[in-house]
This record gives structure tokens, sequence and C-alpha cells, in this order.
């Protein structure tokens, strides 16, 4: 039900509904007045103010790498310090000091890169950036270089990221501070180049929210180009499409997505398959790894699993999770929101995966805010996330050195299961507020917003697939799909 028009944006404080908000609001003066009014001509807008948050965040995590970025990343002082990043020693082990073009190109006694071709392209645009530094700086610490290259070109994303889900919320752009904020972000947000995809993934879905399926599909297929997690969006939105009998829509979305991802693949899997497929093989092939349950059971003196049989039971296990928030979508008593179902989707990846890394949990902090913007919540699973953090390079620091003052194999397992454990009770809550609606803070919190789920995109104001309105409780009538007569037929049919 939509509760209240856009023409309202000015109410939409956070420190009216949100706890959490309006206590920390104290420091700047307190909540915002019951009779206030923001002119609308002041140049400090909401997206200008969460563009600086982002930034001072952004910086913050900078300054805590500086620590690596003086001695070079040595260890165990990369890992004592919290400053790991993949960034600098790829510089030379993956060829780019060299020259070597990635995927059609490997260094001499090296190995394929290991990550999907938009990243391979953005690392292949800094280095030749750094090399031209270079040519400038003949003494340049050409790693480092490299590292502050990746850390301005990463920026953007992350801008992107805020900007998109605080269009995607519209009347409720503060939301997106969970994001510009996030201390996982401050931590982890040059530990590797996932903010690529995340930047992408959020602007898909902003377009989606805007109904524009095609453009949503060309920036989720460059998403899944980057970093591969954002394919399984397709999943929640199939359902969320055939329940509400807008699947023309879903089909432009995957065929778009399909067609943006070969775009950018089928070249290079052509020129030399063994290099593009390498990031695709070494990803089945891998074993248990750092995160996973799967490795804290073995630290805790569970026997380990094999990597063809860990792929068959983590794969498993998945769709299984899979197939229960396909069941949630089609029976909830009202259609669950968006955001919601994309956490749920990607939670049961990362908490099933043979691997849980450190900066997974940046995939789920722009979903997280569209899923659940409550600050307390929010700030609970981090929590969690931010004591994993700590606790695998402590352990990382130690780890095969003798008499090594770091945290013990059997501690580090638990802080996996606690980093599991948050994720898994913030899914619990989302899908609480799915099961009663009266519980979700987007439906419930008197914040005004122009739709029942500001993310639905094409979703908006669509009833029931008559197949799923035979459910008890609930009535399709025809009248739903009046918003889009050219979805009738497929709708109303036997």
């Amino acid at each position: 039900m939509i509760r209240s028009s856009v023409t309202n944006m000015s109410r939409a404080a956070p420190t009216h509904a949100d706890p959490v908000a309006r206590g920390a609001a104290a420091v700047i003066g307190g909540p915002l007045g019951r009779f206030a009014r923001v002119p609308a001509s002041s140049w400090w807008t909401p997206g200008r103010i969460l563009i600086v948050m982002a930034a001072l965040a952004y910086s913050l995590g900078f300054l805590l790498d500086v620590p690596c970025t003086m001695n070079g990343w040595a260890s165990p002082d990369r890992y004592e310090h919290l400053c790991y990043s993949d960034i600098p020693p790829l510089f030379s082990l993956r060829g780019f000091a060299d020259g070597f073009f990635p995927y059609l190109e490997t260094p001499p006694g090296g190995q394929p890169l290991e990550y999907p071709v938009l990243i391979g392209l953005f690392m292949q645009v800094a280095a030749w950036i750094t090399q031209g530094i270079g040519v400038v700086v003949p003494d340049l610490n050409a790693p480092l270089a490299f590292f502050g290259v990746n850390v301005v070109l990463l920026y953007p994303f992350l801008l992107l990221a805020v900007v998109a889900t605080a269009r995607t919320m519209r009347a409720r752009p503060w939301d997106a501070a969970m994001i510009a904020l996030a201390p996982s972000v401050i931590l982890a947000a040059t530990i590797n180049w996932d903010l690529i995809a995340i930047g992408l993934a959020a602007a898909a879905i902003m377009l989606w929210a805007r109904k524009q399926p095609v453009a949503a599909g060309v920036l989720l297929g460059l998403a899944v180009s980057a970093k591969f997690y954002p394919i399984l969006f397709l999943g929640p939105l199939l359902i969320l499409c055939l329940r509400a009998g807008r699947m023309r829509a879903w089909t432009r979305l995957a065929i778009a997505t399909i067609v943006t991802w070969l775009a950018i693949n089928l070249p290079f899997a052509i020129a030399n398959f063994d290099g593009w497929f390498y990031f695709y093989d070494f990803s089945s092939t891998r074993g248990q790894d750092f995160g996973s349950v799967w490795y804290a059971a073995s630290l805790w003196g569970m026997p380990s699993i094999p990597a063809d049989q860990l792929n068959l039971i983590a794969t498993g296990l998945f769709l299984v999770l899979c197939g229960g928030i396909a069941c949630l979508i089609w029976l909830a008593p009202q259609r669950p929101r968006l955001g919601g179902m994309l956490f749920l989707v990607v939670a049961a990846f990362v908490v099933t995966n043979k691997v849980y890394s450190p900066q997974f949990v940046l995939w789920l902090v722009p979903l997280a805010a569209l899923a659940r913007p409550r600050w307390r919540d929010f700030l609970i699973w981090q929590a969690g996330q931010v004591a994993y953090f700590v606790a695998i390079w402590w352990y990382l620091a130690g780890a095969g050195i003798d008499d090594a003052k770091g945290m013990t194999p059997e501690w580090y397992g638990f802080f996996i299961f606690v980093q599991v454990g948050v994720t898994i009770w913030l899914c619990a809550l989302i899908i609480r507020d799915s099961l009663y609606p009266e519980c979700d803070p987007i439906r419930t919190d008197g914040i005004p917003c122009d739709a029942d789920d500001p993310a639905g995109g094409v979703l908006d104001g669509a009833g029931d697939h008559p197949l799923r309105a035979r459910w008890p409780r609930h009535v399709a009538d025809e009248a739903d799909y009046a918003d889009d007569p050219s979805e009738r037929s497929t709708t109303t049919g036997a």
C-alpha cells in the first residue's frame, strides 16, 4: 500500500523514526524539530552531505593503512596493524609491473590473474597510470604508488553505491548513510577491488527502481563482470516478478545482463581461454578457506572436507536456502521488498561459501541499508563483522610462527561463527519483516515514502499472480494490473 506522496520528502528525517539516529543527533543540536523548515534552496542537500560523509570515512580508512604504507606491507606488521591489502603485492606478482596484459599474457613463473575481467581491466588502467607517474618520478615506489592510484580510482565506486542507494530510497536518502559510515567499509574498502561491483550493483538496483530494466541489466552485467555475486540478484527478482506478473521486465533485465557480460568477457575468452577461465577454475577447485564455517569447523577439530565434495555440499546447501527464499517470496502475506530478498540470497551465498573473505561484507552493506534501515540492528551486525576483521589479521599474524603473539586457531574459529551468526541474525529479522509486514521499518516507521517498496520499480502497484492469489487470504483483482495493460494478458490467464 502506498502511504504518502514524494511531496512530503522534506519530512524524511531519520531522527523522527530511528532511536539511534535521534540519540546521535545530540552532537549536532538534536533531532529535527516538529515545525522545522528545510529551505528548498539549501546547498547542503542530503546527497551532498552523504558524499562528504563517505569522503571523511574513506579518508579515515586510508589513514588506518598508513602503518602498512610506511613499511611496505611487511609481515607480520600488516596483520598486527589491521592494514592488509591485496593491491600492492599483485602489482608485481601478476605481471603489471613488467607490462604483461591480464588474461592475454602470463608473467614467466607466475600465474594468470584470478579476478573477473572488469577488475583486471581496472587494474591495468591503474598500472598504466602508475607507470606514467614513474616516468615523472624516477625513484617512485611503484607498489605504493599503485596502491594510491587504486585508492583514488575506487573512491568513485563507493560514491556511486552511496548516491545510487540514496536515490533508490528517494524519500529516505539518509538510509544511505549506513553505507557511507559503515565501520566495515572504513576498514575493508581497500583490501581488494570489490567496490567496483558494489557501486555498479547499487546503480543497477537504482535503475530497476526507476523502471528501467534494460539499463539496470546493463549495469548488472558490468557488476557481474567485476564480481560474480550480483548474478544472484536475478533469482529473487524472478520470483518477485512472477508473483507480480511482471515477467516481461525480468526478461529484459536478464537479457541485458547476459549480453553485457558476454560483450565484456567473450573477446578475452576467444583470445586466450585458459587465461580468462582461470578465475572460474580457481574458484571451483579451491578448498575450504579463511572465514568459512567449513574452515572454522576444521579449526575446532572436525575433519577437513575435500574440495570436490565441499563443492557439492556448499552448492547444495546454498540451493536449499535459495529454495527457502523463493518460498518466502511466494508465500509471504504481502510481496516482500526487493532489498530484503537480495540481502538474503547474497547472505546465503557467503555463509555457505568455501571462503568468507573480510571484504565480502562489503557486498552486503548496501543491501542491508535497503533491507532493514535500522541503525541499532545495523550496528550490532557491524560489530560482529568488525570483531571478525580484527580476529583474522591477528590470527594470521601468528600463523605458522612458533611462539608468535597471535590469536589461537580455536579463538579464530569462534569469531568466524560470530561473523556468520550476526549475519544469520540479521537475516532472521528480514524474514520476520517479510512474514509480518507490521514489523518492517520501511512500511511502519512513519517516514514518508512514495511506494510500498522504494526499490520495487516495475513491481510498484502490481497485484498477485492469479496462481498466487488462490492462496488463502489473498484475492487478486484484474484492477491490480490496470497500471500496466501490456501485462494484463499474462497475469489473468488460467
